[in-house]
């Protein structure tokens, strides 16, 4: 789960956009005394993320919110199914309500989306991984999303390992330049990843030494043969992540070639937020 620290950090700055002078309309409509419940609400089916992330919500604009989950973040609700419940103050739930919503259906939607992959090919022990290619400012509650629709998550940051690709490799002139200068200046403990646009590529960074190879946008046929290439050459095992232009139509396809790693931006960028409304009742 996401550190409080951090996610305590994105909820203000929510909280701050969504609020900078107050709430006009519920101030002046609303006093805080007046108590009301609220359901969140399923409007279609989904894998269900974020309810840890809606009480810290909650919490942050008002300590004495009562939250119930009804379900857990994994499981699968269905249209009409009532996630949760919140029950306090009116002019904090009303305050409370989009911001609540906009992480729910967002997070739900990744999680949904991830799952869709992750059922195509569960059966082959390939692993679905995402991309750097997320919200900015909202990584770490998206990569959690990731997690919960039961994918995996790639590195965080640039910080986290080496993953050469194709520009560092062209201003490098070549994947030896790249992964020679890699080596002399990193720890042993650190990972070498690189990307590879064809056969030629992958045989280069095997001999240089590559610890993670990815096959980018490579056709079915071509990344057969490139998977074949580097099992037979490579005299220790190199992890094979297969990535770009892969759909919900060719993900089977794809993990069967033999890679070990399916990676996709499309399940943090592209993904559609779920239908979820908040009801309240005086």
């Amino acid at each position: 789960m996401v550190k409080n620290i951090i996610l305590d950090k994105i909820i203000d700055l929510a909280i701050y956009e969504d609020m900078p002078n107050g709430d006009i309309t519920t101030d002046v409509l609303f006093s805080m005394d007046e108590s009301g419940t609220g359901e969140f609400v399923a409007k279609e089916p989904m894998i269900v993320a974020g309810l840890n992330v809606v009480e810290r919500v909650l919490n942050r604009i008002d300590k004495v919110i009562r939250f119930e989950q009804l379900i857990t973040d994994g499981m699968r609700a269905n249209e009409q199914s009532v996630i949760a419940k919140a029950s306090g103050s009116i002019a904090s739930l009303l305050k409370a309500e989009r911001i609540s919503l906009n992480f729910l259906q967002r997070m739900s939607g990744i999680a949904t989306t991830t799952n869709k992959f992750v059922e195509l090919i569960k059966d082959t022990g390939v692993k679905i991984c995402d991309t750097r290619k997320t919200t900015p400012g909202l990584r770490a509650l998206e990569k959690y999303a990731v997690k919960i629709g039961g994918g995996y998550n790639h590195r965080f940051s640039l910080s986290d390992a080496a993953l050469i690709k194709d520009n560092h490799i062209i201003a490098c002139g070549g994947i030896e330049n790249a992964i020679g200068k890699i080596k002399k200046a990193i720890s042993h403990t650190v990972k070498i990843e690189v990307e590879v646009s064809n056969i030629e590529e992958a045989e280069e960074a095997v001999r240089t030494g590559a610890n993670i190879i990815m096959l980018d946008n490579m056709k079915i046929p071509e990344m057969k043969e490139t998977v074949r290439l580097i099992r037979e050459l490579s005299r220790t095992y190199i992890i094979i992540e297969a990535s770009g232009n892969i759909s919900l139509s060719n993900i089977r396809d794809v993990a069967l070639t033999g890679v070990d790693v399916i990676s996709l931006g499309c399940i943090t960028h592209s993904a559609r937020g779920m239908d979820i409304s908040f009801r309240l009742s005086h």
